[in-house]
């Protein structure tokens, strides 16, 4: 693919190369997360709805049509919908939280790091073997295990069955299990 490439080519490219995808993700994604972080003031939270928005965008780029406007304004859109998404799980969560008269738990770096030292796990190893799955095996994971949703829901966001899901889940588990314990030197 041309260096010169425009956004719509890329995206119209990555349907079969993965490095136009790749390239897209490259001139976007630092913009995209401050997009996030500005409206959501988590970043935490805008790195998770970012990797989201970018999955989504690599399952649907079949989808990608330059003829109905710019592969900005398509990636924002998928990007407004994931940070509402977030939004209401937030609410939802919080009101939960009100209810049962649970405190907001606020994590420190220094907890963060206390909690990954009694997990045994490196927080920069973990991102990277996470980070080396597969796509689709990561946002299945991310939904099924951190975000707590049911194969089914994961399946009509994914565009796929609940048997293929729990195969991403199962397999992404699996993988990350293995390379975790193997000795990273």
């Amino acid at each position: 693919m041309d260096d010169r490439a425009t956004d719509e080519q890329l995206l119209v490219a990555a349907r079969e190369d993965a490095d136009a995808f790749a390239r897209f993700y490259r001139l976007h994604a630092g913009a995209l997360l401050g997009f996030l972080v500005r409206r959501l003031r988590d970043p935490e939270l805008a790195a998770d709805v970012c990797a989201e928005t970018f999955a989504v965008a690599l399952l649907d780029v079949h989808r990608f049509d330059p003829e109905r406007g710019p592969a900005t304004a398509w990636l924002y859109g998928i990007a407004r919908h994931k940070l509402a998404d977030a939004l209401r799980r937030g609410r939802a969560e919080d009101r939960a939280r009100r209810r049962l008269g649970i405190p907001r738990l606020e994590l420190t770096d220094e907890a963060i790091e206390r909690v990954e030292a009694l997990a045994g796990v490196d927080a920069a190893r973990l991102d990277a073997v996470f980070g080396a799955l597969p796509e689709a095996q990561q946002e299945a994971v991310r939904a099924r295990v951190l975000h707590e949703h049911s194969y089914a829901e994961i399946a009509a966001a994914q565009h796929t069955t609940e048997a293929n899901v729990r195969q991403r889940v199962k397999r992404g588990l699996a993988r990350l299990r293995r390379d975790l314990q193997e000795d990273p030197r």
